[in-house]
């Protein structure tokens, strides 16, 4: 899917209460991966890439990503949950950006736990991230959604994506036998 900044209304979202931003730096690199793994480890995106049913797999895609020449710092954040006041804070959400060329954005994952899903958190991420894109210059950005993934094409969609293309990837699915 892919989205026009220049065309995009987007506006910084708040974040409810007891969550906060975390933005990047390197030693953030494997709390992103421990979000993203717990983000994706028992949906149908860690089928079609096996790394994000892994936590060694998600570090291993975090450090890839962070070390491209093209990774885009001010596009990728945390989200982290401490609302219950004590020293228990969570990451819960994550996003990263790279920049492939001199006019497009990609995000690289958008990821919310589980617990913390259907309250406005993938807005938040996605929109301060192509927020980052459009500040570094970007014109254009895009990502990939698993097409069975409804809630996050609405999402996409609510905010200004379009859909671009269809790719199909073998999923590494395997049904267990019946007894």
């Amino acid at each position: 899917m892919e989205i026009e900044l220049d065309r995009a209304k987007l506006e910084e979202t708040p974040l409810p209460s007891g969550y906060r931003w975390c933005p990047w730096e390197l030693s953030t690199v494997d709390r992103h991966a421990v979000a993203k793994y717990h983000s994706f480890r028992s949906e149908m995106d860690a089928r079609v890439f096996p790394c994000l049913g892994d936590i060694d797999g998600c570090r291993r895609l975090m450090h890839d990503i962070s070390q491209q020449r093209n990774f885009l710092p001010s596009g990728t954040w945390l989200i982290t949950w401490d609302g219950t006041g004590n020293d228990d804070a969570v990451d819960c959400g994550t996003i990263q950006a790279i920049i492939p060329s001199r006019i497009m954005g990609a995000v690289q994952n958008v990821g919310i736990t589980p617990k913390h899903r259907g309250i406005g958190l993938g807005r938040a991420l996605v929109t301060k991230c192509m927020i980052g894109f459009r500040e570094a210059g970007m014109r254009r950005a895009y990502l990939e959604v698993t097409a069975d993934n409804e809630p996050a094409i609405n999402l996409y969609r609510s905010i200004g994506f379009r859909l671009t293309r269809t790719l199909y990837k073998p999923s590494h699915y395997v049904e267990a036998p019946s007894f």
